[in-house]
């Protein structure tokens, strides 16, 4: 029963991380950025719901400004730091390097504004649990589990059935073509950087809804999620969104055989595997 407990946990957790790494890599694949800075964003989100919540504020309602703030933070990162220095000629190491120092900002903001202590959300129907035979979910857990399968069925909606996901993916394949084509890349990279910062605010507030919010606590979900990104291929969603799910779990499996601060080495396990046997990932052509 604790197998499948954990199982369970795993699933619900892979989902979230799932989202977290769908939207970096709809990031990656279009603009070529390792936009560590996500992290950051992932965080923010989740204490802008806070905020909102302790006021008084609607759980959905604070959520969707949430996600609003995000999307501004984004497109405000591509748009004066990561296009500035594209325009000024800055490689993508220099780019990775302003990253880094922007998630420092966010984080360093967000622990002198709020401290560095654990924050709960004050929503009484999060800790409700509910039973599924001998196992156990959260009502959190069950609105983590939902709506990250429908954020990342939307993402793909999105990606392959509009316009604007077709001119994303046009820009991805061929920036080049799609510059000369007067298909502004850097505009589009602008939109993917926004609309991506407001997908993974979904996260950044669910998850806290059950586990509360640290400062410093979107870096692991971040470095799971890209590890899922690079073992699923680059470019591929599902593959991202699969991979999540899977190490995850197999993270959670491997406290049944070892103590929970090695679980992480599962992780990087995996990765290596993958890289010597699928170097270009599992749904490399997905």
């Amino acid at each position: 029963m604790l197998a499948l407990q954990l199982l369970l946990n795993g699933i619900v957790t892979g989902c979230a991380l799932g989202v977290v790494a769908v939207s970096f890599a709809l990031i990656y694949a279009t603009t070529k950025i390792f936009h560590v800075a996500h992290a950051g964003v992932y965080t923010l989100g989740g204490y802008i719901a806070w905020s909102l919540v302790v006021r008084g504020v609607p759980d959905l309602i604070a959520l969707l400004l949430a996600m609003a703030v995000c999307m501004a933070l984004g497109a405000l990162i591509q748009h004066q730091l990561y296009g500035r220095l594209e325009r000024r000629g800055a490689t993508h190491l220099g780019i990775l390097i302003a990253s880094l120092g922007a998630l420092a900002v966010i984080q360093n903001i967000i622990a002198a504004v709020y401290s560095a202590n654990i924050l709960q959300f004050p929503s009484a129907w999060a800790a409700r649990t509910f039973g599924i035979g001998g196992l156990r979910l959260s009502a959190a857990q069950f609105a983590t589990l939902g709506i990250s399968l429908a954020a990342f069925a939307a993402v793909l909606w999105f990606a392959r059935a509009t316009i604007m996901g077709k001119r994303i993916r046009a820009v991805a394949s061929n920036p080049f073509l799609a510059e000369i084509t007067r298909l502004e890349p850097r505009t589009v990279h602008v939109y993917v950087v926004a609309i991506a910062s407001a997908v993974v605010c979904l996260p950044g507030v669910l998850v806290p809804f059950d586990l509360g919010l640290q400062p410093y606590g979107g870096i692991t979900p971040l470095l799971t999620a890209t590890i899922a990104m690079i073992a699923g291929g680059v470019g591929s969603l599902t593959g991202a969104f699969a991979l999540s799910i899977v190490i995850v779990v197999l993270q959670n499996l491997s406290l049944l055989v070892m103590p929970g601060e090695w679980s992480i080495g599962v992780t990087f396990f995996i990765f290596v595997i993958f890289m010597l046997f699928r170097p270009r990932g599992l749904f490399a052509n997905a």
